[in-house]
């Protein structure tokens, strides 16, 4: 994977803000914590599994639980959500230009494809032994031919040609890199083993049955050969079991297309609930001696259902604003609507705020992410990936005017949207090369695939883009009813190579549970 994903002092810093979690974070977080609620007892007194165990932050045990949150326990969980609003005149031209591109995040790289190899190895072993059955037949002289069929049932049963193609799950990923970028090598290996396993082992049950009625009729063979049979088909019930989860493709499709970005013509009326998001997070060596670190990500204008018609809410990637693992929401977080609409800034040219930002600088006050986010977010494509959202609420304009009165409308989320009814558009502020960040460009990318790090979540939706660093965050809409609406935001990305590509998380019940939140908290 060739993405940048972040600047090096930034590494730097989400790097050391993570290892101050430690590992065992989430461990204890998500999955021994064994209450609904964040303020239920036992999920108090959980974090006692060993000395040194991180305190418990109050996760529910799985993801059902923390689906059925209420508002109490997200507001109970969700203790810092209330954010200082940027300075007035704090973001100017020049911090603008100079704010780095926030990366979507990198999918890992794929896995060794030598472990799979070895447990082959040790089942051939169980195989040899079904032949001390031998020394009973020698009783039989006459028939030494007979000796080598039973060895034959031993061969179908031979835990080496089962597990054999096992070995080939491993291959693919070393084949990766004829798919440059694929996120999820692991799940590709199911497939090519569930045309080999069956066909390998489907003839090994008719096989044995048939071949251990004619033992018996060798009485003198018959004490010997008993013990055998008895012990090969426990071998085989041991196997099915293991197969019905290979069949499952683990949450991925085929990776989709590339489709080309485009640029929206100006000026961004139509579209001005678009903008781009700029945000402080704590820097490293000279940068941290500077004070902070100026990122920029893209966002988008969302409906407030506790507020019709007058929303400040701003639907964004939870990367664009808060560290993750171990890490603290960023400082100086504000959003530019329809930025640089007019095309001001275009072509390196330099303009007023008015011209740039016709419609305002608003700055945040409230956000919240996803506790998947929060616990386990890191550098990288992870399952904390297939949460990686946030929405942020900002201050009101002057005279209490609203940012969806101000942009003139606002897009409503749609939660657990089918996937085989979406065709997506997504819009954002690409600005790594060969983009500037001085654009809004838009893919046309039609349905979306399936991504996931892991089959217990909801798979990512996958689209075919060729946005940059700076589109993280940036919406993806849908039409619900006649309407756009929004269906997910740019979270992983991969734009060298081909297939170029941009994942989202699927909006489930948690994500309607955070918006839910914060949409009463204002």
């Amino acid at each position: 994977m060739s993405f940048s994903d972040r600047s090096s002092g930034r590494r730097r810093t989400a790097h050391a803000a993570r290892t101050a979690l430690g590992a065992s974070a989430l461990a204890l977080t998500l999955l021994t914590t064994a209450a609904c609620g964040p303020d239920n007892s036992s999920a108090d007194t959980v974090a006692t599994a060993g000395a040194g165990a991180a305190p418990n932050i109050g996760l529910p045990a799985n993801l059902e639980d923390l689906k059925k949150w209420k508002f109490d326990d997200w507001e109970k969980w969700a203790k810092d959500y209330a954010l200082p609003a940027a300075a007035k005149g704090f973001w100017t031209l020049d911090k603008l230009l100079k704010a780095k591109p926030n990366e979507p995040l990198p999918p890992p790289p794929a896995p060794p494809a030598a472990p799979p190899a070895a447990p082959a190895q040790p089942t051939q072993a169980p195989a040899q032994p079904s032949q001390p059955s031998q020394p009973a037949q020698p009783s039989q002289p006459a028939k030494p031919a007979q000796p080598s069929q039973p060895a034959q049932p031993g061969q179908p049963t031979a835990p080496g040609a089962p597990t054999a193609p096992a070995t080939t799950p491993g291959k693919p990923p070393a084949g990766q890199p004829t798919q440059p970028g694929h996120p999820t090598p692991p799940p590709a290996p199911p497939k090519p083993s569930n045309t080999q396993q069956p066909a390998s082992q489907a003839p090994a049950p008719p096989a044995q049955p048939t071949q251990a009625p004619a033992q018996p009729s060798q009485p003198p063979a018959a004490p010997a050969q008993p013990t055998q049979a008895p012990a090969q088909p426990p071998a085989q019930p041991a196997q099915p079991p293991a197969q019905p989860a290979q069949p499952a493709d683990n949450g991925n499709d085929p990776l989709p297309k590339t489709v080309n970005a485009q640029p929206v013509p100006h000026p961004y009326t139509k579209v001005a609930v678009h903008g781009k998001l700029f945000a402080d997070a704590p820097g490293s060596g000279a940068e941290a001696a500077a004070g902070l670190s100026h990122y920029q990500c893209s966002a988008t204008v969302v409906a407030d259902p506790a507020h019709p018609g007058k929303s400040n809410l701003v639907w964004t990637a939870g990367h664009c604003i808060h560290q993750g693992k171990g890490g603290k929401y960023f400082s100086n977080i504000s959003f530019i609507p329809a930025f640089n609409s007019t095309g001001a800034l275009s072509g390196g040219k330099q303009a007023e705020e008015a011209q740039y930002a016709p419609l305002g600088i608003w700055n945040a006050t409230q956000a919240v992410t996803s506790p998947q986010w929060k616990a386990e977010g890191g550098d990288g494509g992870s399952p904390a990936t297939q949460y990686d959202f946030a929405i942020i609420r900002v201050q009101p304009g002057e005279g209490g005017k609203s940012l969806e009165e101000a942009v003139g409308g606002a897009v409503p989320v749609w939660f657990n949207a089918p996937r085989e009814q979406l065709s997506i558009t997504e819009y954002g502020y690409p600005a790594a090369p060969p983009f500037d960040g001085m654009e809004l460009n838009r893919c046309e990318s039609g349905r979306p695939t399936r991504l996931s790090y892991d089959p217990a979540r909801p798979p990512m939706h996958a689209i075919g883009c060729t946005m940059t660093g700076g589109s993280s965050g940036g919406g993806w809409l849908a039409v619900k009813d006649g309407k756009p609406a929004l269906v997910s935001n740019v979270s992983v990305g991969q734009h060298t190579g081909d297939p170029k590509f941009q994942a989202g998380p699927y909006l489930d019940d948690v994500a309607a549970g955070a918006y839910d939140f914060i949409s009463k908290k204002g």
